[in-house]
């Protein structure tokens, strides 16, 4: 992880981790409007050759810095980072549940998204 970056792709809706070019994982996320306007990580992917390296963890702490230099909560979905969320409450507040609820519905009504 020492020559790992990572980096924001908001188009995308990723944020990857790259070393030498090459993505060595990534969250997939978008960003919810409303009820308000949240970070709400949908995924989380590592390949294969890099699991175990501390990759998974590293996107999810950086998914949390944005989300407090922006100002905004993060409502996940994605398993992964419930679990780290849950043993990192220090820098990962809990999800509003409406926030929550308001993300499932966005994903169930965008199928072919995720």
């Amino acid at each position: 992880m020492s020559n790992t970056e990572i980096r924001d792709d908001r188009a995308a809706g990723r944020l990857e981790a790259v070393d030498g070019g090459e993505v060595l994982g990534h969250i997939q996320y978008f960003v919810l409007e409303s009820p308000a306007r949240a970070l709400v990580p949908v995924h989380t992917i590592v390949e294969p050759a890099h699991e175990g390296k501390g990759i998974a963890g590293s996107l999810a702490r950086e998914l949390y810095a944005v989300a407090e230099r922006e100002d905004i909560p993060v409502a996940p979905l994605c398993p992964y980072v419930v679990g780290w969320a849950a043993r990192h409450p220090e820098v990962a507040p809990p999800a509003d549940p409406k926030l929550l609820q308001a993300a499932q519905e966005w994903v169930s009504a965008h199928p072919d998204r995720f």
